[in-house]
């Protein structure tokens, strides 16, 4: 073909069924700013006003879309502020390719401005594969095995392109000594355990009484399997928070999450349990999991990296969770035994009699749990939810109950702080017919939530759905912003200041209200609500005496006896201590 290099670069992206690429322009991006304007934005160009915002909305999209996420950023400062996304796709296991410019080959080692030395940069959040473009031949294999790669190692890869080399002629590789073609096609592929494998994992799951099964995000694909080998075992089944969407909770033995942010009854189903089948899940918290050696246990994971790790499991299954299940499912027997279900089953019921009760103590002015309550039952079920990692992803792991085609997602393994919104803004391009909502801490929407508002007022135009929903938990008024010299921020007003639905909530009875008014709004809106400081989440292990019973009254911190003590004493140093960014977001 003709045209720059820039030009076949978008043009092989576009072969690759690449529909978005969100970036900043900046120095070292000229060529390709070019060629966009020359191909009239395709695929389209999502400006974002920060790189790490970019890197972000990448990761939601391609965690919301099942493709590949690509990010673009200009040299120098612009790289660097890439890291914090591309970390986040890395440590969660997200295909995404982020596309780089750079100095000039002739300025290069040159101290030149904004040069940065960027295959050391990248070395290690693109392990997986990291490639400079030095003359137009090299590019279609250095773009195609960066995408191939990041499909296949679910991971980010990167490819840097000099400013200079963005404007050459194009030419193809050709048919000579130190040309490398390439090829387009990704055929489909799924990885299976052996049978022999397969039989000694049946023979250790069908030997158990007790049985708990642990997914993850690796399970997300394979959620009627795992149902139906609960069924089938009279097992009871716990989530990773990657996988809160992969099972629903309306399934009456479906525990919730595991962990310090987890349920009473997941806590009761791995400290009980006699046999472990843990599928798609590298959680980390081995305390949370039955005592070590003290159960029979399998996994079942597509890495072979990552299998065996967290917990001495007797077998260990290399594959596909949804192949590796289907192949499974014909050597479990039934269990007629249900006792032990039943009694899963009874304690899925009464938590979620104690978490209502709870959500409904007075607090001053607003009870966190009660703000995610009331949005729960108001979820439209095609939701795509996105949760900060802060001190509001308790409230949204205990009290949004996953169902039908709801989907959610948070930084689950480096707990990036502001991950909310700029996975919300991808989430809404990957799926623009669905409605999205983000729950955030207000720390986390000073650090990116209002620079993703600016994006989302410029957008809300190209999504077929304009419902786009921003819950903000705002808790900063005492002993927070004031204290450390930070203003206090208005979103609300701040949202209505670039034509969104704004909206504040400081009583509870215009909860529920709020949360009706934003999902019915004809483009983005913020809600925020000014929530209790000391209200703090209880810990999974802590006694049903106290989930059930009344709270202690009192004072501690300074806090004043009365209905804003009723609910923070005593309950929240133990869970306090897990939250990513607690004093960011607190």
């Amino acid at each position: 073909m003709t045209g720059t290099v820039a030009d076949h670069l978008l043009a092989r992206l576009g072969e690759w069924g690449v529909a978005h690429v969100f970036g900043c322009p900046g120095d070292g991006l000229g060529g390709l700013l070019a060629a966009w304007e020359r191909v009239r934005d395709a695929p389209r160009f999502i400006r974002s006003g920060h790189e790490e915002l970019s890197a972000l909305e990448a990761v939601g999209y391609a965690r919301f879309s099942g493709r590949l996420g690509v990010c673009a950023a200009p040299s120098g400062p612009g790289a660097i502020q890439l890291l914090g996304g591309l970390y986040d796709a890395r440590l969660d296991r997200v295909p995404v390719v982020a596309l780089v410019g750079q100095t000039p080959r002739s300025a290069m080692g040159g101290s030149y401005p904004r040069e940065v030395d960027l295959p050391a940069l990248f070395h290690d959040v693109a392990a997986a594969f990291l490639e400079t473009v030095t003359v137009p031949e090299q590019l279609p294999n250095v773009l195609d095995r960066a995408i191939r790669t990041a499909y296949a190692r679910r991971a980010p890869t990167a490819v840097i392109v000099p400013s200079d080399v963005q404007e050459l002629a194009y030419a193809p590789p050709g048919h000579a000594s130190a040309m490398v073609p390439s090829s387009l096609d990704r055929s489909g592929w799924s990885a299976v355990p052996s049978g022999a494998a397969l039989e000694r994992a049946a023979e250790v799951l069908n030997a158990g009484d007790r049985v708990a099964v642990l997914i993850g995000r690796g399970a997300v694909r394979a959620g009627a399997e795992v149902r139906r080998v609960a069924e089938r075992l009279g097992a009871g089944v716990a989530k990773a928070l990657l996988g809160l969407d992969a099972l629903s909770d309306e399934l009456p033995y479906v525990t919730g999450p595991i962990g310090p942010l987890g349920t009473r009854p997941s806590y009761e189903l791995m400290r009980d349990c006699d046999t472990l089948l843990t599928v798609g899940s590298s959680f980390p918290y081995s305390q949370y999991l039955p005592a070590s050696g003290a159960v029979r246990a399998v996994q079942i994971d597509l890495d072979p990296h990552m299998i065996g790790l967290r917990y001495p499991y007797e077998v260990n299954l290399v594959g596909d969770a949804r192949e590796t299940l289907l192949r499974l499912l014909p050597l479990l027997h039934r269990a007629e035994d249900r006792d032990w279900q039943d009694g899963v089953v009874a304690g899925v019921r009464r938590w979620r009699r104690a978490l209502a009760y709870r959500a409904e103590l007075p607090a001053d002015p607003l009870n966190p749990a009660y703000v995610a309550d009331r949005l729960d039952p108001l979820l439209p079920p095609d939701t795509i939810v996105t949760c900060d990692s802060g001190a509001v992803a308790p409230w949204y792991a205990r009290h949004l109950r996953m169902r039908g085609e709801l989907r959610a997602a948070l930084s689950g393994t480096l707990g990036t702080a502001g991950c909310a919104v700029p996975y919300a803004i991808g989430a809404k391009f990957a799926r623009p017919e669905r409605p999205v909502v983000a729950l955030a801490g207000d720390g986390a929407m000073r650090r990116t939530g209002l620079a993703g508002l600016v994006t989302a007022a410029a957008y809300r135009d190209a999504w077929e759905n304009p419902r786009l929903v921003i819950g903000v938990w705002h808790d900063r008024e005492d002993g927070g912003a004031a204290s450390q010299g930070c203003p206090e921020v208005p979103y609300a007003g701040f949202a209505r200041s670039l034509g969104l639905t704004g909206i504040r909530v400081e009583r509870p009875e215009y909860v529920e209200q709020a949360w009706r008014e934003a999902l019915g709004a004809d483009g983005p809106a913020v809600v925020e609500f000014r929530t209790d400081p000391g209200v703090t989440p209880l810990p999974p292990d802590a006694d049903w005496a106290e989930w059930e019973g009344p709270a202690e009254t009192g004072e501690e911190d300074g806090a004043d006896a009365g209905a804003a003590g009723t609910v923070r004493r005593g309950f929240g140093a133990r869970a306090r201590e897990f939250l990513p960014h607690r004093d960011q977001d607190r």
